[in-house]
């Protein structure tokens, strides 16, 4: 009996919330900023091929189709980096981002080689992790060559191993987790969609993902160089298609991102009705970071935070606050670990050890 009154707690909740949400005006939620970077322009061509095709047209003309689709939905607001074919340097890319306070950036982008190569790959900023990425990254960031007073603007970075700009703090790697849930969301996109070659999400030191605070991207959409693919990059029909699909995952994305935003703060209950609220066979936890070093887990390194949790997954260490069958202590425990600065913070539930999406988990109890 008791675990029924608690499920119709729970259930209560969850769908007083989701109608609170659901009679939002606009103007009650901040808008959803998505920064569009259509990589080089101008002066800087980006990748040529003799048939004539540039990388900096067919960048722009996704871009733009990108954001067309993205305006539909009503929470996002679309910032462009360049709407023309002007020249935009890295430092400034980001600073776009920065000023505008963005929850994405999101850079675009075509790949080259000297053989008929294909697919589309998703880069988050990290080492390069082979050759390849290397002289992927080597090949985007030879545009600051092009800006004016280059050697004072970019002295702390040496293209020929780019592993020496990241200098990466954990603040910075606080995005990568979000990073690489929107690239993956890209690829899937891609993959399943489109049918497309996935060539995976990818780390590499890329300068303009390096300048921005908030979780960012930057997507190799196909070879230029490859006959049919160049083709299909360079038409109205491609360009449609693969827009789409990363609009798509912006808003797949976004709507994860608002769900777990949201639903954790509930200002408009009284804190008596969620007091009590546990969900037997769950444990709520706050990721408050991802990174691939491996912190001690003291409070110390997580802004007076304590306890903190670490566990590896994959070539990531997840940091987490807080640990209870209580989803209204883990709300507390959210509020917390932003104030402290950590605002990508967000609830995931773990049943039976298996780490699920906490709404979902208790949408479904």
């Amino acid at each position: 009996m008791r675990t029924i009154i608690t499920y119709l707690l729970v259930f209560i909740v969850f769908a007083y919330a989701k109608t609170s949400y659901a009679n939002l005006k606009p103007v009650d939620l901040k808008k959803f900023v998505v920064v569009i970077d259509a990589g080089h322009g101008g002066h800087d061509p980006g990748k040529n091929t003799k048939s004539g095709i540039k990388e900096k047209d067919i960048a722009l003309k996704i871009a733009l189709l990108v954001g067309d689709k993205l305006k539909r939905d009503r929470d996002i607001e679309v910032i462009y980096t360049r709407k023309t074919d002007v020249f935009i340097g890295l430092e400034e890319r980001g600073h776009i981002a920065n000023r505008a306070k963005a929850d994405l950036f999101i850079s675009i982008h075509c790949n080259a080689h000297n053989t008929q190569a294909s697919g589309a790959e998703s880069y988050v900023l990290g080492l390069h992790r082979n050759q390849t990425n290397l002289e992927v990254a080597k090949a985007e960031n030879e545009v600051i060559f092009l800006e004016d007073n280059y050697k004072e603007k970019y002295a702390q970075y040496n293209l020929n191993a780019p592993e020496s700009l990241i200098g990466l703090t954990l603040m910075q790697e606080e995005f990568l987790d979000q990073s690489i849930q929107l690239a993956s969301y890209v690829q899937d996109n891609f993959r399943e969609k489109l049918k497309r070659k996935d060539r995976s999400v990818k780390q590499a030191g890329f300068v303009v993902l390096h300048q921005t605070v908030m979780p960012s991207i930057l997507i190799e959409t196909g070879f230029i160089t490859n006959t049919e693919e160049g083709r299909y990059l360079n038409s109205s029909k491609g360009q449609e298609e693969i827009a789409g699909s990363i609009a798509d995952a912006v808003i797949n994305y976004k709507d994860n991102v608002r769900a777990n935003d949201f639903l954790p703060v509930q200002n408009e209950l009284p804190v008596a009705q969620v007091e009590d609220v546990v969900v037997e066979d769950a444990v709520f936890r706050v990721q408050i970071a991802a990174s691939s070093r491996d912190l001690e887990p003291k409070a110390y390194n997580f802004k007076g935070l304590s306890p903190i949790e670490r566990e590896k997954e994959g070539k990531l260490y997840k940091y987490y606050y807080g640990n209870t069958s209580n989803y209204s202590e883990i709300q507390r425990k959210l509020s917390e670990a932003q104030a402290k600065g950590y605002k990508t913070a967000y609830i995931v539930a773990f049943k039976n050890g298996i780490k699920r999406n906490a709404n979902d988990f208790i949408n479904k109890s």
